[in-house]
């Protein structure tokens, strides 16, 4: 009985490893939100790594979070790094591309609690009076991310602070902004 039992336990663990490695090797998630200010104000709040602390959703996930501010807090070449508890682990962000009122490209750098490489991007448009942003991060999708993603689905985990992220900052833009 014992035998059958490990041999399903086995097959079973099998069919998931196997079923996980069909999984896509990449990931994306994002959100958008439409901003009712213009696009050169949205944009210097996301371009200021310095500004994140009025809007970001991972300041309020740990306030006692340590916060190294490089030497430039805006455009390429800005560096943020952080230390915090379980909620926001550590890591450390820096701006590699810069499009004025357009497009910013953050090379994101997770140490703990897992080690993580990515991409974040935001862009803005402006069809008409609002400015539209979209928060997106992607990267890479090792095999033990693949397993992990046949049970909790990243979109659902991340997706959730970005759109808290996306109100934090149109809030802020939006009471910023004078007529």
């Amino acid at each position: 009985m014992i035998k059958i039992i490990l041999g399903v336990l086995v097959a079973a663990i099998a069919g998931v490893l196997i079923y996980a490695a069909t999984r896509p090797d990449s990931f994306r998630v994002e959100r958008s939100i439409a901003i009712q200010s213009p696009p050169d104000k949205v944009f210097g709040l996301i371009n200021d790594l310095g500004a994140w602390q009025a809007w970001s959703p991972y300041e309020a996930k740990d306030p006692n979070m340590k916060r190294t501010l490089g030497a430039t807090t805006r455009g390429q070449g800005a560096v943020y790094e952080w230390d915090g508890d379980r909620n926001v682990g550590q890591g450390r962000m820096e701006i590699i591309e810069s499009v004025p009122s357009s497009r910013i490209a953050i090379k994101l750098d997770f140490l703990k609690p897992f080690e993580a490489h990515n991409t974040a991007e935001f862009t803005l448009a402006s069809p008409g009076d609002d400015t539209r942003v979209t928060w997106a991060i992607f990267g890479p999708m090792p095999f033990a991310s693949k397993v992990m993603s046949l049970f909790f689905s990243m979109d659902q985990m991340i997706g959730k602070d970005f759109e808290v992220g996306l109100a934090n900052l149109k809030a802020l833009a939006e009471k910023t902004t004078t007529p």
